[in-house]
């Protein structure tokens, strides 16, 4: 096999099979690592991360910030280290399989024929990992140094919401230290030659409506009962998100960032077939665009809530208010710098 055009270590230490990229065979490799929540294997990332900051003579720092839950950054200092530093961030874990759905064993990363991986956390967000890394591995191949500090940072816990995570890291004083100026984060691939840029982000409401009922025998046709206020709550949602998959489907100017996406995603309750059950929960994942009012839509909720019945609440389990957007004025320092160089 004849080496990477950018020098024999820019694809990794590990054999590749005959005629495929280096990049690709480690990304291959890291996706047969089975992070998978519920239960992760963090210990096997660390490791694979280990090899990866020896191969790219790069420091790496370990900090648990939970038992079990560790934030590792690589760095590459700069030139002027004392600037504001670039982070590169990802998260190691992925999310579950219903593996029974798959066309291949989702941790097998098979590559067919055309070149398509089958693999969970192939898109969210392991390609992404990989492009950081090689991206590193090709520019230190060429001895480019950056005037910045880049960190490349692999954090835990972001599928169930970054608390032990993300979420913890940014107020530990290691977090402070890294001095950082500007991040980029998840995105996703594209499989043409443009660059898809997210500039904004839509805000993650996960959200458990209870709604208690009156109990009694399955054989009688009790009022009030919890069921019933579960199918008016869950109506509610739903209509909201047929009339925003409508505009979404006959808009020209729309995409999926400019809609509210609302999906139901657990219900529980009820302890017998012949018991009707004192409380029902039903919960839901809700992604509310930068330009929606974030107060006004929670009293849309709260109005739901009051309409299904009496006691009917909700509780969040994440709920996120940031609605900043990232400047793509052509006269921003960031935007210039970036698209100018994506033309390059």
């Amino acid at each position: 096999m004849l080496p990477d055009k950018d020098g024999p270590a820019v694809g990794g230490g590990q054999g590749s099979p005959e005629g495929e990229d280096p990049s690709v065979a480690l990304f291959r490799e890291y996706l047969r690592l089975k992070t998978v929540h519920p239960d992760p294997d963090y210990d096997s990332a660390l490791r694979f991360l280990d090899r990866i900051a020896e191969e790219l003579e790069l420091p790496m720092k370990k900090i648990e910030i939970c038992p079990g839950r560790v934030v590792s950054i690589m760095t590459w200092e700069g030139t002027k280290p004392t600037l504001k530093s670039v982070l590169l961030n990802s998260h190691t874990d992925v999310v579950p399989v219903y593996q029974e759905h798959w066309k291949y064993d989702a941790f097998s990363a098979i590559k067919d024929a055309e070149g398509n991986i089958y693999a969970r956390g192939s898109q969210d967000m392991k390609s992404v990992t990989i492009q950081y890394i090689q991206a590193v591995r090709r520019l230190k191949a060429q001895r480019w140094k950056p005037t910045r500090t880049v960190h490349l940072m692999f954090v835990p816990d972001e599928e169930v919401g970054g608390h032990k995570g993300m979420e913890a890291f940014v107020t530990h004083p290691e977090f402070q230290k890294l001095n950082i100026g500007f991040a980029l984060d998840e995105g996703l691939a594209n499989p043409g030659e443009a660059f898809t840029v997210f500039y904004g982000e839509r805000n993650p409401w996960w959200i458990t409506v209870h709604c208690p009922g009156s109990p009694g025998h399955g054989s009688r046709f009790v009022e009030n009962t919890a069921a019933e206020k579960l199918r008016q709550v869950i109506n509610s949602f739903l209509d909201f998100r047929e009339k925003e998959k409508h505009r979404l489907n006959t808009s020209e100017c729309f995409t999926l960032g400019d809609v509210t996406t609302v999906n139901l995603t657990m219900v529980r309750g009820g302890v017998a077939y012949n018991v009707i059950p004192a409380e029902m929960d039903v919960s839901f994942d809700l992604r509310i665009p930068p330009a929606v009012n974030l107060q006004e839509f929670e009293k849309q909720i709260k109005q739901w809530c009051k309409d299904a019945g009496d006691d009917v609440t909700y509780e969040f389990a994440q709920k996120h208010m940031n609605q900043n957007v990232t400047s793509t004025a052509e006269n921003d320092p960031w935007w210039s710098s970036f698209s100018t160089a994506c033309k390059s």
